[in-house]
């Protein structure tokens, strides 16, 4: 890769390392609003200023009030990291911390509610940058220490802090600590099993963004839909979603709008190919065939590089925004504008996607400097099952964004390092990415977690619900889907996973 070259260790000479240290929590007392006050000026913490605290008195949701503490952390120079932790009255005993989403992290209020209202400490943080733009990485701009805190540090110094600040508020050490999260927080939980095995007993990680190929698909999948006349609208790629769906809906014996088994599933697009008169409205014309064919075809390099996870068949109406299929879309991709992505990608500021390809570019996009820091694909989870940890994997087969078979392949190889016993993997069928979708995409993880981690009780078959549509399905462990059996066909004890 030629051009405007980017010197990573010039960048990174004073940001790639350190921690906060395990500094002795502060001990307070008194009743929860003098605790939360005083918590505004503690000092023993390392590397930490506690800029705000406040008390918090929710209206409903199942909430009871509870101390919002807002920190900055800064283990090494030029790291501002903000944490925010929530810690309710009513305590379970437990904390939970939170991933991010896109190129950013999440302090939300919102994002806190279901842990809230469950009684857990929740531990969020920005991941490094106040930006909030999910889908803009503009901020990674000649900013390696917030690379790397993005990459992983931000969630390891929000755990290790954490844990001071709950001992501090409650007079003790939390029974348990879980991390949750989905996409980047996905990935982010991942990290946490990788880089920082003690930073928690039990972890969720939905729909991983684990590595750049689902950055650079998106660029290869830009390519398939910028061939001459191979641009598809948004409406005409819903009347393929149909056509799909009704080739492969029925094959698990119920017909109700989701493939269960989309890797099975072999309808082609030219069943939609434009004949003499036809409207072009609801016909595919031969440039068009082709790029949708292409969009369902996993493509790997001679060496067995993956370099495009195949979309499925019957997922085509969620491709946009992750998908670009217009012109006018395909900037606005939530994973196309790479931007200041391009030089920490393929170490060079103007290489031009347009020109890359799989087989010469692909491997190189995963040996990067910044591949190292923010990749999360190492199967050995060796460190985080010897202390007990345990990992609860899930994706919906129908995500458009990164491709469950990422996720499979990921779950495979960790099973083979370090057998199955501490990880478990949901694919859901019809399922956007995390959640949407025709499918059933909620369930009940944290309780599952709780169970193994607390009580040693491993998680079989589990059931999922799509609350839009009022109907559950069993949540199969991979590579399982559901198929109907009789009975009720809203009820996921009419399903059996096989």
């Amino acid at each position: 890769m030629t051009g405007r070259t980017v010197s990573w260790a010039v960048l990174c000479a004073m940001g790639l390392a350190g921690a906060a240290g395990a500094a002795e929590a502060p001990s307070l007392a008194g009743s929860p609003e003098a605790r939360c006050a005083a918590l505004q000026g503690a000092t023993g913490f390392a590397n930490t200023t506690i800029s705000r605290t406040q008390r918090v008195l929710p209206a409903g949701g199942g909430m009871a009030p509870y101390c919002e503490v807002t920190a900055t952390i800064s283990p090494v120079p030029g790291s501002k990291i903000t944490a925010v932790y929530r810690l309710p009255d009513n305590w379970n005993g437990k904390m939970l911390g939170l991933g991010g989403g896109g190129w950013s992290g999440n302090i939300t209020t919102q994002a806190a509610q279901p842990g809230l209202a469950r009684g857990y400490a929740l531990a969020q943080t920005d991941g490094g940058h106040p930006q909030t733009d999910s889908s803009n990485p503009a901020w990674t701009l000649n900013n390696p220490v917030a690379v790397t805190d993005f990459a992983h540090r931000a969630i390891h110094e929000t755990a290790v802090l954490g844990k001071q600040v709950v001992a501090s508020f409650y007079g003790r050490a939390a029974n348990r600590n879980y991390f949750q999260g989905c996409s980047t927080g996905g990935r982010m939980a991942l990290m946490e099993t990788q880089r920082y095995p003690d930073d928690y007993e039990g972890v969720i990680a939905g729909a991983p963004v684990y590595t750049l190929l689902v950055q650079s698909s998106n660029v290869v999948r830009d390519q398939i839909f910028r061939a001459p006349g191979a641009e598809v609208g948004v409406a005409l790629m819903k009347k393929v979603n149909a056509a799909a769906v009704a080739a492969c809906d029925s094959s698990d014996g119920l017909a109700d709008g989701v493939v269960n088994k989309p890797y099975a599933c072999k309808w082609d697009p030219s069943a939609m190919a434009c004949k003499a008169g036809a409207d072009p409205a609801s016909c595919l014309t031969p440039p068009q065939v082709k790029a949708i064919r292409q969009a369902y075809t996993t493509v790997k390099t001679r060496s067995g590089v993956v370099g495009n996870y195949g979309l499925t068949r019957g997922s085509e109406a969620g491709w946009n925004p992750f998908v670009p299929t217009l012109y006018s879309h395909a900037r606005h991709s939530l994973n196309g504008s790479l931007g200041e992505l391009v030089p920490l990608m393929f170490g060079d500021a103007d290489f031009p996607m347009s020109q890359f390809n799989i087989e010469k570019h692909q491997a190189a996009v995963h040996q990067t400097p910044f591949a190292r820091e923010y990749e999360a694909s190492n199967p050995d989870l060796s460190r985080f099952f010897r202390r007990g940890g345990k990992l609860l994997m899930w994706h919906g087969l129908d995500d458009p964004g990164p491709s469950a078979l990422g996720t499979a392949d990921y779950f495979d190889r960790a099973v083979k390092q370090n057998g199955a016993d501490n990880i478990r993997f949901y694919g859901l069928p019809g399922v956007y990415h995390c959640g949407g979708g025709p499918g059933a995409d909620q369930i009940d993880l944290i309780t599952a977690l709780e169970q193994w981690v607390e009580q040693g009780k491993a998680p079989g078959e589990l059931v999922a619900k799509n609350t839009r549509a009022g109907f559950e399905r069993p949540a199969c462990q991979w590579p399982k889907t559901p198929r109907y059996t009789s009975g009720d066909a809203k009820s996921a004890a009419s399903f059996r996973c096989e």
